[in-house]
């Protein structure tokens, strides 16, 4: 008998955590990428492999609370998962809230991908985000977690963010319409670089969305408000862009094109302008293959550029030949729901004035090319 109840309190024991979490609204989500490539850095430069985890590699916790009335309070703490063991930033570094949402839409606060970065979404098909295979360093600067307590002008360049410290607005869908806004509040006010101005940099995005049947389409409004400082002014930056994706059978098309203009102060302003197209397409079974060309034109204006954006995340010369041209073709295979393996090919062609990079691959010298081999694996959970 003492035995008997010597198993029934163990088990008690163990099946006590299980019941706990079971009655919790806490979810445990997350993706793991690893990205394998072998790449040519450009003439002058050796040939390496490369290891990263690109495209949103993340462990996250979010759960949701009934209010009742139709109002319910939720939270998300999500971050940046690294399996080769670098980049350890702690918790939620990547889409993280409080909020609250109901008939009226949701609210919330915290540190979250812009509505602009979002809609950029709308029109990648063929390419990945970030990474070797990364379409985001020639279309927007890169796609990353920011900051915009900070004057001086830094990440300027950037338009696919995910900015801290923001009030986020997203409303109800509207037979497949939406609209969703955010706006940083102005933290920085103290951390001004000139002695006779206040400035507050805040990031100002604004983004509706269409999404119903085989079409999906986007287009946004940011404003990076007060991003850099003379002696005597604030100065502004400004982007848009369109996107949109369309499924027929098993082809999936998608484009995006986008314009930048940076303020320099004194009516003088620099402008960039990128676009891409690509598609997807599902094979028989677990197969599928893909291409991208995404391609970012010449600089224009009076330059010289400002420092803080100039290089290669904004190339300006007066002579031009400040673009480049990224192409990748992929094949991929589904191992199951969750996993699934890409293996491509991408190229990157510089004008002979500018000096883009792959994904991960460090700065060169103007004018050079560069291409990899990759091997990309993901797996969801």
């Amino acid at each position: 008998m003492k035995r008997k109840l010597l198993c029934v309190a163990v088990a008690g024991a163990f099946a006590a955590p299980a019941v706990a979490l079971a009655a919790s609204t806490v979810q445990i989500y997350g993706q793991i990428t690893a990205e394998y490539g072998y790449v040519d850095q450009g003439d002058g430069r050796n040939k390496t492999d490369m290891l990263q985890t690109p495209g949103g590699s993340a462990i996250g916790f979010r759960g949701e609370e009934k209010l009742g009335g139709g109002l319910s309070a939720w939270f998300q703490c999500e971050s940046s998962a690294d399996v080769r063991g670098e980049g350890q930033a702690g918790f939620c570094t990547r889409n993280s809230a409080l909020g609250f949402k109901g008939g009226f839409g949701n609210v919330f606060i915290g540190k979250w991908d812009t509505p602009f970065k979002q809609a950029y979404n709308a029109g990648r098909k063929g390419g990945e985000d970030t990474g070797l295979l990364g379409t985001a360093f020639l279309m927007a600067g890169s796609s990353t977690g920011t900051s915009t307590v900070t004057l001086g002008g830094v990440d300027r360049h950037i338009w696919k963010r995910r900015a801290q410290t923001s009030i986020n607005y997203n409303s109800p869908n509207f037979g497949g319409f939406s609209i969703k806004g955010a706006y940083s509040t102005g933290n920085a006010a103290t951390g001004s670089t000139s002695a006779t101005l206040s400035a507050k940099p805040r990031v100002m995005s604004i983004a509706g969305y269409y999404k119903a049947g085989p079409l999906n389409a986007a287009i946004g409004y940011e404003l990076h408000k007060q991003f850099a400082a003379t002696a005597t002014e604030e100065l502004d930056d400004k982007a848009w862009l369109i996107g949109a994706s369309y499924k027929l059978g098993m082809v999936t098309f998608g484009g995006a094109y986008n314009e930048q203009v940076y303020e320099q102060g004194a009516g003088s302003e620099l402008k960039k302008k990128a676009w891409m197209i690509g598609a997807d397409v599902d094979l028989a079974g677990p197969h599928s293959v893909g291409a991208n060309y995404t391609e970012a034109d010449d600089t224009e204006g009076t330059g010289p550029a400002p420092a803080a954006i100039n290089g290669t995340v904004v190339p300006f010369n007066v002579a031009g030949g400040t673009g480049a041209k990224l192409f990748q073709v992929y094949y991929g295979h589904a191992l199951s729901k969750r996993t699934s393996a890409k293996l491509a090919y991408v190229r990157l062609s510089n004008d002979t004035n500018a000096s883009y990079t792959l994904g991960g691959v460090k700065v060169g010298s103007a004018g050079q090319d560069q291409n990899a081999f990759v091997l990309l694996l993901k797996h969801k959970f």
